[in-house]
């Protein structure tokens, strides 16, 4: 890998980085990131933590070369660790942001997790640990965090790992459901198709511009507020700032074409909704949606169906479902996977690390 002769690190104040040179230089190097994650970008992330961190708590790690920024992540200082008062930095992820990956420039894979190793050493102050969650364990992200743990024998113990379903095959759309699901379940689907067009005129609807975001998106939340997460209060439109993540994302990403919307609307009314991120060359589901009253007609599915597009998308190579093998609704339709993990790392001196270490191994499920 080739790595840049003298890049600097720093950390910043997420607040700093609102001017128009800070984000213009982001999103360049978001379009240089060796692990896309556009939950990291600026469009998303800003307001993730205007919603959630008022009080600016979390940092955002940058390493830059001569104004050219090669990597960024937000990290923060955490008391407790999953309830126990343990004091630790952490990766910062907003909940509805759902991949923990550093935006890392192609090449400053290593560079980039010696950086980020170094300042938490240095930094650290009482934390035992740094810790970072959803990490993609694979690529050469991943590979480049393997070599800089290497270079000094530092420990890293991999706390927690998923299977998170994937879209990524050579196959056109069609030849990949049938490939996938069973010939049985074809003619359920089949037969719930037709049966919905009894009830009036079903139309998909497919859109990567930015015309008429807003009331796409209000549609999205009243459609969600209708189920079970309206009832159970966990729904975009139950909290403020959730709502607000959710209509500035979905703006941003449109204005730089980042947002694919589809749609299963019958008799004018959507039924269904997916949103999408498309960050080349990868692609990431964010949310979806559906009514719940016809249940019985699968719309859900439906929907995935014509998703299957995605695979003649022109600068996708892969979708990233964003849910694991746990969804009662993709691991059906989708048959690839990626691995996903937190890993704690040893950081500080010898004494620090001493006391990380059994820690460490009561949460080990295997090797990084």
């Amino acid at each position: 890998m080739r790595q840049s002769p003298s890049p600097t690190w720093r950390a910043v104040p997420w607040q700093a980085m609102q001017t128009p040179d800070a984000v213009a230089a982001w999103e360049a190097l978001a379009l240089r990131a060796v692990e896309p994650n556009p939950f990291f970008e600026s469009w998303f992330l800003l307001p993730a933590l205007e919603g959630l961190d008022r009080q600016g708590k979390v940092e955002l790690l940058l390493l830059e070369n001569g104004g050219q920024w090669l990597g960024l992540m937000p990290v923060v200082r955490q008391a407790r660790y999953y309830g126990r008062p343990i004091p630790h930095l952490s990766g910062w992820m907003h909940p509805n942001g759902l991949i923990g990956a550093p935006l890392v420039a192609a090449g400053m894979e290593i560079a980039f997790w010696r950086a980020l190793l170094a300042w938490a050493d240095a930094q650290g102050g009482m934390s035992l640990f740094l810790h970072l969650a959803d990490l993609p364990l694979e690529g050469a992200l991943a590979e480049g965090f393997r070599q800089a743990l290497a270079e000094d024998g530092r420990r890293a113990t991999l706390v927690a790992q998923r299977n998170q379903v994937m879209l990524r095959s050579n196959l056109a759309p069609e030849a990949y459901y049938e490939a996938t699901v069973s010939g049985k379940k074809r003619k359920e689907y089949r037969r719930q198709a037709n049966r919905l067009s009894d009830l009036g005129e079903v139309q998909f609807c497919r859109q990567s511009d930015a015309e008429n975001v807003d009331a796409w998106a209000q549609d999205f939340l009243d459609l969600e507020a209708a189920g079970w997460k309206g009832k159970a209060g966990s729904a975009l439109a139950s909290a403020a700032h959730t709502e607000q993540l959710w209509r500035k994302a979905l703006h941003g990403a449109a204005q730089r074409g980042r947002l694919e919307r589809l749609s299963l609307t019958l008799n004018n009314r959507p039924i269904a909704m997916l949103a999408s991120f498309i960050t080349p060359p990868a692609g990431f589901m964010f949310k979806t949606c559906f009514d719940e009253s016809l249940a019985a007609f699968s719309p859900g599915v439906l929907l995935q169906r014509e998703n299957l597009a995605m695979l003649t998308h022109p600068h996708v190579q892969w979708v990233d479902s964003c849910a694991d093998e746990s969804h009662p609704m993709i691991p059906h339709l989708w048959r690839e996977r990626r691995r996903i993990g937190a890993v704690s790392i040893a950081i500080g001196g010898g004494l620090r690390r001493a006391v990380f270490a059994p820690l460490a191994m009561r949460e080990r499920v295997g090797d990084v």
